[in-house]
């Protein structure tokens, strides 16, 4: 399995904003993709810290074919006007997740 993690920064008046934007208008897109598992927007606690957009894929290639396309790049550009700075890509491979006994 493959996590690609998306660190930004969101201006304060712009939270609510970015919210619906990836609610209503990533998401979707990134669930339609081949082998995409889950696609989750994670809020900080301490609102110093940065939002963080998780999306799990099946494989790498799914995960690279969903680079290739362009569309994440389409999606950060999209999102970019509520960003303080740039946003920050991290790839990395996971177990998978074994449920609750």
């Amino acid at each position: 399995m493959i996590v690609r993690l998306t660190y930004f920064a969101i201006s304060p008046d712009k939270v609510e904003a970015m919210k619906r934007f990836y609610n209503e208008e990533a998401m979707p897109v990134i669930k339609s993709q081949k082998g995409n598992l889950a696609c989750r927007l994670l809020e900080p606690v301490n609102k110093d810290d940065d939002y963080i957009s998780m999306t799990t894929w099946d494989n790498r290639e799914d995960a690279d074919a969903y680079q290739n396309t362009g569309m994440y790049k389409k999606l950060v550009e999209k999102a970019r006007p509520h960003f303080k700075s740039d946003a920050a890509l991290k790839v990395y491979e996971a177990e998978d997740i074994l449920e609750h006994a």
